[in-house]
């Protein structure tokens, strides 16, 4: 019937579009099958389109700041390490330094750690000729290996150091962790140092890492923090066992998952250089982890020091101090129980808003994390007491760089002097070379500059000297101005390598150094300090940079004051609550300030 037709027409036209669509799937689901599918991410070799999409493109303000390699010149001349690996893990893991002035000549000596050799070979130690090494600077950075003469050139299996004034006499002294024993060394003043032994107290070996001094019972004097790793047994069969990491085959002496945690330490001190283990009793022992950093730092500004610590294979712990000695457990509520392969740590007020926020290194492929505190923001919002931290390292451009990196030591500097932080990380890989398997991969350093709140950090790298291409397995930093020329430098232990000491070049802008010390200088660490220059203010805590195995210069906080060519006032505030101000404390200059 011709009144049937229209529809009849439009029947065989959805047909045709029902047939088309089938025969389209269809050879769309061809293409698929037939495409071959994408390249693999893998660690280290560059894929299009994951990592090369996301870079950032440094901007035509960025600092044109240069850095070098004075190691040579300057006479801090450190080889780490002697002999061939043995495949065992505590081998991979060292070293670190410590800047402290010891010897009260007023400028930054340089105590760098080391490995005396395998531990395959642990009897030909005593005549290694890899030593822990003090470099004693006789001023304008020039320095001179005075260990043996301290007291302190030990040879064993060296990881981390960090000083502090344990006994109040004004002087530095040193603990160093090992695979093996905890030491302390007294300081007897001029940089003369004795081995207290077990006459600290500090007794039991285990697999030590990071320390961190911090008073975490109010009671005026310093307590130590120590970090241990793993229960590693010195089995030749796990030489000769193999795992999988990425593509790569690994002996199981070389995975950390292979071995279970060990328990961290709590050393209270007890005055007369005496120590008690109370890690339990304080809730700081953290049993589940394998730590390798910790930090103190007063991050919810109410007067007491907190305690972070960082772990590799398992969760991160956040441990806030409650007074009297106890922290509780606020990992999980402040959001920052992060469960990555975590080395180094630095602390900081990034992003110049009165709080300390936490920057953290991590194995590859799992990102760096920039855990920037709330806590001001919930208190402008009327939730005071809320501790909470958000990781915005993907926003401002510290996460998808790091993919390919094995990130280890890290600082927050103002290396521009412009008045915000900076970031550098040492890097080096775990992995073996597959053409020579007795040395690691070595990976450059990464230096970012901070554009501010909004724009996030730069890989600046490429542009601040050929140092910062130089690839190195590198593992402890530490940041000073150890020539005291306004602007920060640092060092950089090199496992198995030459260490590099990066010198600071092309600094134009004002600065303002500030050392805030005390009769009984055991206060230096916990400090804060707040300047004012114009409508600009920062605040620091002295003693929050912990670094990897790893401590920056003593006691001392940089402040970069960009275009002000003033600073108008300036605030210490001790722990015990004694308050110091002054007005017009001058620039350019690295200020001594006492406590009343």
């Amino acid at each position: 019937m011709p009144g049937l037709r229209p529809a009849r027409r439009r029947h065989r036209l959805l047909l045709r579009v029902a047939i088309g669509a089938v025969a389209l799937g269809a050879t769309g689901a061809a293409l698929l099958v037939l495409r071959p599918p994408p390249a693999q991410y893998v660690p280290g070799a560059p894929v299009l389109g994951l990592t090369s999409e996301l870079a950032r493109q440094l901007p035509a303000g960025a600092p044109a700041v240069q850095f070098v390699d004075a190691a040579t010149g300057a006479g801090v001349t450190f080889q780490h390490f002697h002999g061939t690996r043995s495949h065992q893990l505590p081998e991979d893991m060292g070293s670190g330094a410590a800047w402290a002035d010891v010897d009260g000549d007023g400028d930054l000596d340089l105590f760098a750690v080391n490995e005396a050799g395998p531990l395959s070979a642990r009897q030909e130690w005593p005549n290694s000729p890899a030593h822990n090494a003090l470099f004693i600077n006789g001023g304008a950075g020039q320095f001179t290996e005075q260990a043996a003469a301290a007291g302190v050139d030990r040879r064993g299996c060296g990881l981390g150091a960090a000083f502090a004034d344990i006994d109040a006499d004004g002087d530095a002294d040193l603990a160093v962790s090992e695979y093996g024993p905890l030491l302390l060394y007294a300081n007897d003043g001029g940089g003369m140092f004795t081995d207290m032994g077990d006459a600290s107290g500090m007794v039991g070996e285990r697999f030590w890492t990071g320390l961190s001094w911090g008073d975490t019972d109010a009671d005026g004097d310093l307590d130590l923090y120590a970090c241990a790793y793993v229960d590693y047994r010195e089995d030749p069969a796990l030489r000769q066992s193999q795992s999988h990491q990425y593509n790569t085959t690994i002996p199981a002496s070389l995975n950390p998952s292979t071995f279970a945690p060990q328990a961290n330490a709590l050393w209270r001190n007890d005055g007369g250089r005496r120590f008690t283990e109370i890690a339990v009793a304080a809730g700081v022992d953290n049993p589940a982890g394998r730590s390798l950093s910790a930090t103190f730092a007063d991050f919810d500004n109410d007067g007491r020091l907190d305690l972070y610590v960082a772990n590799d294979l398992s969760d991160n712990v956040l441990l806030r101090n409650g007074g009297g000695g106890t922290f509780a457990d606020v990992s999980h509520a402040a959001w920052v129980a992060d469960y990555r392969g975590a080395m180094g740590l630095a602390a900081g007020d990034w992003d110049n808003d009165g709080d300390e926020d936490l920057f953290i290194t991590h194995w590859i492929a799992q990102e760096n994390a920039l855990f920037s505190n709330m806590s001001g923001d919930f208190h402008e919002a009327g939730v005071a007491g809320t501790l909470r931290f958000m990781d915005a390292a993907d926003q401002l451009g510290l996460g998808q760089i790091a993919l390919d990196y094995v990130g280890w030591g890290t600082a927050f500097l103002d290396y521009d002097a412009d008045g915000r932080l900076d970031l550098l990380i040492a890097n080096g890989s775990t992995f073996e070379r597959a053409d020579r398997p007795t040395q690691l991969v070595p990976m450059r350093p990464l230096l970012f500059w901070n554009g501010g709140n909004r724009d996030g950090f730069f890989d600046v790298g490429a542009a601040a000297g050929d140092v910062l291409q130089r690839a190195v397995v590198g593992r402890g930093l530490a940041v000073a101005d150890y020539d005291g020329d306004g602007d920060v430098d640092a060092f950089i232990n090199v496992n198995g390598g030459r260490g590099v000491l990066l010198r600071h070049e092309g600094h134009t802008q004002h600065w303002l150094t500030v050392a805030a010390v005390a009769e009984d200088r055991g206060r230096w660490l916990g400090s804060r300090i707040r300047l004012v220059a114009g409508d600009r203010s920062w605040t620091r805590q002295v003693g929050t940079g912990s670094s990897y195995l790893s401590q920056d210069a003593l006691g001392e906080e940089y402040f970069g004051l960009g275009a002000a060519d003033q600073a108008d006032t300036l605030e210490v505030f001790w722990p015990d609550g004694v308050r110091l101000s002054l007005v017009k404390p001058g620039v350019d200059r690295r200020l001594l300030v006492a406590r009343p």
